[in-house]
């Protein structure tokens, strides 16, 4: 008896954690959230920092739509909708627009393959063109006095 308890109770906390977080509201989104998302579509600027007649339309729109209860995914959406995709910051991570985050990764990932490459073979050469190193003439004794009355001066 006492071990069937034991596992009831075992499985009823594992179980309540999962079904109080299905049963919490999903956030809702905010204005300032959205605001540093989106562009300004006539100053071509962040929507958070643009003073403008068509800035607070956009802001007005979206307060609207926040009022409303919709998500920030179902607000950009309106405002692709409304406005065109210029008035997303960023591109969208599908299609041709895709090309904005993936060509810089690669030329970046070339230039280190690039460099990977090369560098071994610089360090050879580097090693292969300075050959032994000589050892320096002794100084006379006029050259070590001056060197000494020079290095005297900085001390």
């Amino acid at each position: 008896m006492r071990r069937s308890l034991a596992l009831l109770i075992a499985i009823g906390a594992l179980v309540a954690p999962a079904g109080s977080a299905a049963s919490k509201p999903v956030p809702r989104t905010s204005l300032p959230a959205i605001e540093r998302q989106v562009m300004c579509v006539t100053c071509k600027i962040p929507l958070n920092v643009a003073q403008s007649p068509q800035a607070d339309r956009e802001r007005a729109f979206i307060q609207s739509l926040i009022d409303q209860g919709d998500s920030e995914a179902q607000v950009k959406r309106a405002l692709i909708g409304q406005y065109g995709s210029t008035v997303l910051g960023l591109p969208a991570a599908h299609g041709f627009d895709l090309a904005a985050y993936l060509v810089p990764l690669a030329v970046v990932l070339a230039l280190l393959v690039t460099l990977a490459l090369l560098l071994p073979s610089w360090r050879r050469r580097a090693r292969a063109s300075s050959g032994p190193v000589a050892p320096a003439a002794p100084l006379s004794a006029s050259e070590a006095a001056r060197l000494e009355s020079d290095l005297a001066r900085f001390d």
